[in-house]
């Protein structure tokens, strides 16, 4: 038992060690086109509307990180672009006593997921002020995303270490 008790206060030691903080959250860049306006606002507004997320992240020091996130959404109507709007959402992040792989999945799926808010705000503020219907975007599972970038990369690593495949 009293192993058992030991062992439970180590791993609170490991926990208490661990420190995650947010230093800043900010619009990093935002840019909004209307290439095809006036005329675009003529017709039936029924959009084809395409979102692209990508993260980014750099260490700044030992324990202090910037994640990017980078949301893309164009809309497209017929065959002309209605709209264009980036938003880089950016935030300064505090992050120590992490080992590696809680480290990749806390910049890469957790900081986004604090991140998106901000960035669909701000892409929802920029659509308007364009003389768009407002544009809600829709939750993002951010582990998933996470986990699917994992394994694209493992599969390309193996894929560049020599390990072939057959073909059928």
């Amino acid at each position: 038992m009293a192993e058992a008790q030991q062992g439970g206060a180590a791993a609170g030691q490991q926990q208490a060690g661990q420190q995650f903080a947010i230093h800043k959250i900010y619009l990093k860049d935002m840019s909004f086109e209307a290439p095809n306006a006036p005329d675009i606002f003529r017709g039936e507004w029924k959009p084809k509307v395409n979102l692209d997320l990508q993260v980014e992240n750099r260490k700044l020091d030992d324990n202090t990180y910037e994640v990017i996130l980078k949301t893309t959404v164009t809309a497209d109507l017929d065959d002309k672009t209605a709209y264009l709007c980036e938003v880089h959402q950016a935030g300064v992040f505090g992050v120590q006593g992490f080992d590696e792989n809680t480290l990749g999945a806390l910049l890469g799926s957790y900081c986004p997921a604090t991140l998106f808010p901000y960035a669909r705000e701000a892409v929802s503020d920029l659509v308007g002020k364009g003389g768009f219907p407002q544009l809600a975007l829709a939750p993002v599972n951010f582990d998933a995303l996470y986990m699917q970038q994992r394994q694209r990369a493992q599969a390309a690593a193996k894929g560049g270490n020599g390990e072939q495949g057959q073909q059928p």
